[in-house]
């Protein structure tokens, strides 16, 4: 292998002084060896004659400790500098790999947290990977497969065997594939440099119901067709935060703020839309209600923020807070007459979002959405897009 640059050079010529070097150490210490034997034979000497033997002996200790063994230091570091440099090139390769598997593969903590996406999977959940990573995957899926899907990942993760499981998306990962079927097979890995296992997790599309068993294979070489469904959900995104950055624009005042982005959210994205923010002192503020006509509107408008578990929770630790069909009932509060909020407005699914600048400072306040009755509920595509918009209101609403 010839060197092809200058730096192929340089390592090239570092390759050959260092095993230039391990021959001359390699001789220098054969060497040292036959004249240890040699020293050994003079105990047979006389008395008298043995004292000329041990000088000679202290010398070669002495060129040992001063010569050799630094020498072999000096060996032994540059092997192990060569040897950090492979292992680094291993798991760059190692990588590269992971992101080219033509299978969706995740890496996850014993929790279901996403540590690492490939492409294939950022196709098949439809969200980027630096979005999905700190999130629980289970975000993705149906609700009857969160539970069972956590209990193989940590049990796995406890070193208890390899598991393989049917899960289903939130949503078809295609139009016309009925349930969004995957078959997950999950097995445990050790990282180097870390205390505890992860698990790596591989997604495979299960079969179309609607195709029957027998079906001739389809041709090796198909024709893709473009996924309108996808592209169509992409488009309304982007219209919903054109219309937000417009309607900030346009604001006159920060106070007007809250209010005009409600009106773009209302209807269009989601049947509630909630405002709250922070006012000087500390306190908070219910500052803007988009919700069906009734008494529970006028309640929630009344309601105190503080009284809210998830907005207190979202202004203090920041992020964002993704349900479909929320387990717990009092994450809003309560009305007036001591019955949760979510069960009366019957939510299917929720997301609260922290009021953040994204610029390191405090939280401003925090954007609640809703979703009811038979409206699909929020995918991590849309809570990628609300997270923006909550950034570019926290931006608009510094001057309040």
């Amino acid at each position: 292998m010839f060197p092809r640059d200058q730096r192929d050079l340089r390592r090239f010529a570092g390759y050959v002084v260092r095993m230039a070097q391990a021959e001359d150490f390699g001789a220098e210490l054969a060497d040292f060896r036959r004249r240890v034997e040699e020293l050994r034979s003079a105990r047979a000497l006389p008395d008298a004659e043995q004292l000329p033997a041990l000088d000679a002996a202290l010398f070669e200790l002495q060129h040992v400790a001063e010569v050799l063994w630094p020498r072999y230091e000096e060996l032994a570091a540059a092997e192990r500098e060569q040897g950090g440099r492979r292992e680094h090139h291993e798991h760059r390769l190692l990588r590269a790999l992971f992101q080219r598997l033509p299978v969706a593969v995740v890496l996850l903590d014993r929790d279901g947290v996403v540590r690492r996406f490939n492409f294939a999977a950022t196709q098949l959940f439809g969200v980027r990977a630096g979005y999905a990573t700190g999130r629980s995957l289970t975000g993705s899926l149906a609700h009857d497969s969160r539970a069972v899907f956590r209990s193989q990942v940590a049990a796995v993760a406890r070193g208890e065997g390899d598991r393989s499981l049917v899960v289903h998306l939130l949503r078809p990962p295609e139009p016309g594939r009925r349930g969004g079927e995957l078959r997950a097979t999950l097995t445990a890995l050790r990282p180097p440099h870390e205390p505890r296992s992860v698990v790596l997790a591989a997604f495979q599309r299960g079969a179309d119901p609607a195709v029957p068993r027998s079906a001739p294979s389809p041709d090796p070489t198909p024709v893709p067709v473009p996924d309108l469904a996808e592209a169509t959900r992409t488009t309304e995104l982007m219209d919903l935060l054109d219309a937000m950055t417009a309607a900030l624009i346009l604001a006159d005042s920060p106070k007007e703020v809250p209010q005009r982005a409600a009106d773009v959210l209302y209807g269009r994205f989601a049947d509630w839309v909630i405002v709250d923010v922070v006012v000087p002192g500390g306190t908070l503020r219910r500052a803007a209600v988009l919700a069906p006509a009734g008494r529970l509107r006028e309640e929630v408008a009344e309601q105190d923020p503080a009284s809210c578990p998830l907005v207190v929770d979202a202004i203090r630790r920041g992020g964002e807070t993704l349900w479909v069909r929320p387990e717990d009932p009092e994450g809003l509060g309560r009305d007036a007459a001591g019955a949760p909020v979510l069960v009366r407005a019957e939510a299917t699914s929720l997301l609260c979002v922290s009021l953040a600048d994204g610029e390191g400072g405090p939280a401003l306040g925090a954007l609640t959405l809703l979703r009811t009755g038979g409206r699909r509920p929020f995918e991590l595509a849309e809570a990628g897009a609300v997270d923006r918009i909550a950034r570019h209101l926290a931006l608009a609403l510094r001057g309040l």
